[in-house]
């Protein structure tokens, strides 16, 4: 079981970069949702292959978009997991840890507005 360190919830930068991270994972969830269609089920464009051209897009389904809402679950609680257990050694570490999953996050957010605008 993981013991939470007792100051790491006290910690006003850790709290901060908690909050933003839950803040853009709920937001890209939400853009995510609003954004795809139900009656559409193989007309999303997936992936995007820059050295093959006119023949470049790959299309899916929305169950990749459902994927990527997984992927900003696990990257929220898996940071964050991470950053308890590093946190009672190296306060540094532990911010580091989420401030790159800030990052990833945001990443995510981008790379999942830029296929959802493609239709």
């Amino acid at each position: 079981m993981l013991k939470v360190p007792e100051k790491y919830f006290h910690d006003r930068l850790i709290l901060l970069i908690l909050s933003i991270n839950t803040f853009v994972a709920l937001l890209n969830t939400v853009l995510i949702l609003l954004r795809l269609d139900s009656t559409r089920t193989d007309s999303y464009i997936v992936q995007y292959r820059a050295n093959l051209g006119l023949s470049g897009f790959e299309v899916g389904s929305s169950a990749t978009f459902f994927s990527f809402i997984i992927f900003l679950a696990l990257m929220v609680v898996g940071t964050a997991i991470l950053s308890m257990r590093i946190y009672p050694s190296h306060r540094r570490y532990g911010v580091t840890m989420l401030a790159l999953g800030t990052l990833v996050i945001v990443l995510s957010l981008i790379v999942t507005n830029a296929l959802l605008v493609l239709r």
